[in-house]
């Protein structure tokens, strides 16, 4: 499971190789927002020339969902799909189902929820065939639906909720969580990342490699919860062996929905 995807703006190449080495699980080198207009050109040019000198490096490229530039950023990727260049997949900023869509030469697609176009049809976008995880991008929904959010998200919890639900529905993996702004609040990045988590979020974006520490730490279960994971599987397996479905371990009754919970920890083991 990918906890960590570390942006990187596609204009600065200097940055690429220091983002792979930062610990994040991932990079998205970013041709949108991170990078100005007049820049978009060259960006895609040196996120190209890149992935092409670092072919299966653990990237995606956020393109940019506008008319005037997604069918260039498009042809980019089909054409090192085509060379056989290896990368993580697409990042489809403001996804709707028309845009997931795009023929993209097979590379997997990471649709970002980030308007209310994209809430109101996140069912859509998560069957649209190439699609293999959404995400949440809660800055540009905020401006987008007017909204002013606490610092904790409370405000954003109802559309959290309807992301992991449309993963889980169209047997996505869990949903990567939106990026922390402030880089100076270590307190609120701790504690937000945990509650995605608690939600059923898989991971999050960030902006900055200090940031990639904590929300690894976050994601990744505790000591205490895998020796109860291992314990509940082993408990269940040697059960099952004796034909009985159901068994107590140390007070818990263990069926198959803790089960399923138990393998869901065991799954997010980095090197599992």
């Amino acid at each position: 499971m990918t906890r960590t995807l570390l942006y990187v703006p596609g204009d600065r190449p200097d940055r690429f190789d220091k983002a792979l080495a930062s610990g994040a699980d991932e990079v998205i080198c970013d041709l949108e927002d991170a990078v100005a207009e007049a820049a978009k050109p060259a960006a895609r040019e040196a996120v190209a020339s890149w992935l092409r000198a670092n072919s299966g490096a653990p990237a995606w490229v956020r393109v940019n969902n506008r008319p005037d530039l997604l069918d260039a950023d498009a042809a980019m990727v089909r054409s090192l799909v085509a060379d056989g260049v290896g990368l993580a997949g697409v990042v489809m900023p403001k996804a709707d189902p028309e845009a997931c869509a795009t023929d993209f030469g097979g590379c997997p697609v990471m649709a970002l929820i980030e308007s209310a176009e994209g809430v109101f049809k996140v069912y859509e976008v998560a069957s649209v065939p190439g699609v293999v995880r959404l995400a949440l991008g809660e800055a540009d929904l905020a401006a987008d639906m007017g909204m002013m959010p606490s610092p904790d998200g409370l405000e954003m919890w109802p559309i959290r909720t309807r992301v992991v639900v449309a993963s889980v529905g169209v047997g996505l993996i869990a949903p990567c969580g939106p990026v922390p702004l402030d880089l100076n609040d270590d307190e609120g990045l701790v504690a937000t990342s945990e509650s995605l988590r608690r939600l059923g979020f898989g991971g999050r974006s960030v902006i900055h490699p200090k940031q990639v520490a904590a929300v690894n730490a976050a994601f990744t279960p505790a000591a205490d919860e895998i020796a109860w994971a291992e314990a509940v599987v082993a408990a269940f397996e040697a059960a099952a062996a004796e034909g009985r479905e159901v068994v107590v371990l140390e007070g818990q009754f263990i069926d198959a929905p803790v089960l399923r919970q138990a393998r869901s920890v065991l799954a997010r083991v980095p090197g599992r």
